[in-house]
């Protein structure tokens, strides 16, 4: 379990999500994850990890003028009291 926390006695074990989302940017694919993430952490909370599945991009003529890059966020969900 590396960079992970254990649990101590009483502790809750710990439930994570993850959802699959599209990132774009007219720069690189680097740049198309990170804003993915930017934006779901806009409306997420507690992001542990991204994987980035795929890259794909949009061509017009012989030049790629959109980068997409298809990552998985994973979160931890929050219990209520």
């Amino acid at each position: 379990m590396s960079g992970e926390k254990e649990m101590t006695a009483g502790q809750e074990p710990s439930v994570a999500k993850v959802i699959e989302l599209i990132g774009s940017s007219p720069k690189d694919w680097s740049d198309a994850a990170s804003n993915a993430v930017k934006e779901a952490a806009k409306t997420i909370r507690n992001i542990r990890g991204v994987y980035l599945k795929e890259c794909t991009a949009k061509v017009k003529g012989d030049k790629i003028v959109e980068y997409r890059s298809v990552v998985k966020i994973t979160f931890i969900v929050e219990r209520e009291n």
